[in-house]
């Protein structure tokens, strides 16, 4: 029994992906971002979850997110928004962003079939430092509350917080975040058939680093 939690912004012009403008207008880089988050909700639906939660911070969920339970986030900084998740669930959870449309239910399906008694917890970094996903057998957002967020070195304390409380923990492959438009071109050539590829190629041309891995 495994919740599966998506954690996510409303994806409205000048609140999403503002780093891809330019050279994207505000409210293409609000429609890759929809684009991201539908792609990672299509992900996670394939796998087997007894309940699948959206921590949303926004007002209209995307249709993407039918069937989900919508969880409002809390204010503050993001620690806090996370933590709070996490202490709203019980039993083995599973938390993913929506920066990673690359996300595939191969990927994660570990978590469900790998899950031993010998792990307390699975860790994804994210290639900018941070991390992709956390899932924790029990989780408690005070291993989560305080640790320095958007940071290169996010991921690292992230994974020593975990370690320096005991669990044990099994790594995830390192995923690409889609932070800037090299990202956005790079993950669109990983995941090709993707709705986020298929509207980056709406936009703008490919990139010359759309082949590199």
């Amino acid at each position: 029994m495994t919740t599966i939690v998506v954690i996510a912004k409303e994806c409205l012009p000048g609140r999403v992906k503002t780093r891809l403008h330019p050279p994207l207008s505000l409210e293409q880089a609000a429609d890759l971002a929809a684009a991201s988050l539908d792609d990672t909700l299509a992900a996670v639906a394939a796998l087997p979850a007894t309940r699948r939660i959206l921590a949303f911070d926004g007002v209209i969920a995307p249709n993407a997110a039918a069937g989900y339970e919508i969880l409002p986030q809390v204010e503050g900084t993001l620690d806090l928004r996370l933590a709070a998740v996490f202490d709203a669930c019980e039993g083995p959870m599973l938390l993913v962003g929506m920066d990673t449309p690359q996300v595939t239910p191969a990927l994660l399906e570990p978590v469900f079939t790998d899950w031993t008694d010998d792990v307390d917890a699975w860790f994804g970094f994210a290639n900018d430092g941070g991390f992709w996903a956390l899932a924790l057998n029990d989780p408690t957002g005070d291993l989560i509350r305080g640790v320095p967020m958007s940071r290169d070195d996010t991921g690292a304390v992230q994974l020593k917080r975990l370690t320096d409380a005991g669990l044990r923990v099994n790594l995830l492959p390192t995923l690409t975040d889609v932070d800037t438009i090299e990202d956005a071109h790079r993950v669109a050539g990983i995941a090709p058939t993707g709705r986020f590829a298929t509207a980056l190629a709406a936009m703008m041309p490919p990139s010359p680093t759309d082949n590199f891995r």
